[in-house]
């Protein structure tokens, strides 16, 4: 099977994360990296022989080798590439979200369309060994038709205040993963989104414009319900929760741990924190969302996580967003009408 070639936009935490998951793929030569900032770039590329370093990312998407580009810059620049990309042939893995504004996202996976390349965006949860084994039971049929849907998803720790400036909020950065997630288990689209949110956890981000503990509640169009809370941060680690209850049973899911020892003493009976954060906890999900992406594009099959599901996940948040503001639940068809009349 011919060798896929990469390029990467963007080297940050996660950029370099994809590249060396890459590097680990055999049929996958990773030629390229660009970053705003590239002399801290130049020593590892030599070590893992990825021939171009470059901040210009523009000129990376002009060559003729790739066949694929990960975007994995900050997220007001993605529209923009994918629009590059696309034009230039490339197929794309972009990392979540696509944008902070769902009318952009759908004028960029219009051009992808156009251009008859594919789009994968970045929803690693979906990839996560007990996730998919939730989604598995549920396809099966053996927990029957999914009535409620519980997500929990909290941080150990709040990310710093220039992050929560860029970030798009609580609600586009984070709890975006669980909108996706909720559509991802309960396999319909959300009809309504319904949000409450607080300051509960640092003064400070209510000054910046955003909350960091909110609860969603997200009705569905085959009737099932979900209520997702989210923190910036659980003093014991990182919270990653499922639970669906159906017709004909239940499934649910705990956190990972270094290991599954638990320990009985006269002063009580203990187990292991939960893994710290994301890069520990979603490690081999980030490796098989790559994994896939890459086997789709090589058999021409389409990729599992595509543009429509990014769209629709930042549809969700818009109505979330919306929902606080308004303190009223938000229909998503409202959403989607609003973005087709500015269209």
């Amino acid at each position: 099977m011919k060798t896929l070639t990469i390029g990467m936009i963007g080297a940050g935490r996660i950029g370099l994360l994809h590249a060396e998951n890459l590097l680990r793929n055999k049929q996958v030569k990773v030629k390229a990296i660009s970053d705003i900032r590239v002399d801290h770039l130049r020593e590892w590329a030599a070590a893992e022989q990825v021939e171009t370093v470059t901040a210009d990312s523009r000129a990376l998407l002009q060559d003729p080798d790739l066949d694929a580009v990960f975007i994995c810059s900050s997220t007001d620049t993605h529209v923009s590439y994918i629009i590059e990309a696309a034009r230039a042939g490339k197929h794309i893995f972009c990392e979540k979200p696509i944008s902070f504004d769902p009318q952009e996202t759908a004028q960029a996976l219009a051009v992808v369309k156009q251009c008859g390349v594919q789009l994968q965006t970045g929803f690693n949860r979906r990839f996560d060994h007990n996730f998919m084994k939730v989604r598995q039971l549920i396809e099966t049929g053996q927990i029957g038709e999914p009535h409620i849907i519980r997500i929990t998803s909290r941080d150990p720790e709040l990310p710093s205040y220039d992050y929560i400036k860029r970030s798009g909020g609580l609600l586009f950065d984070m709890a975006i993963h669980d909108f996706d997630m909720a559509r991802f288990l309960a396999g319909s689209e959300v009809e309504e989104v319904y949000v409450k949110g607080a300051v509960l956890v640092d003064a400070k981000v209510g000054e910046l414009g955003d909350i960091d503990t909110a609860v969603t509640l997200l009705t569905f169009q085959n009737g099932a319900v979900c209520v997702i809370d989210n923190s910036r941060r659980a003093a014991y680690g990182y919270d990653q929760r499922v639970e669906v209850f159906g017709s004909k049973g239940s499934v649910s899911v705990v956190n990972d741990t270094d290991s599954s020892a638990e320990w009985s003493t006269a002063e009580g009976v203990f187990r292991e924190k939960p893994k710290h954060f994301f890069l520990e906890r979603y490690q081999e999900a980030y490796v098989r969302e790559t994994n896939a992406f890459v086997a789709s594009i090589q058999a021409g099959t389409p990729v599992p996580v595509d543009g429509h599901d990014g769209y629709m996940a930042e549809v969700i948040a818009a109505a979330a967003q919306k929902s606080l503001a308004e303190k009223r639940p938000v229909p998503v068809a409202e959403m989607l009408r609003a973005f087709t009349h500015a269209g």
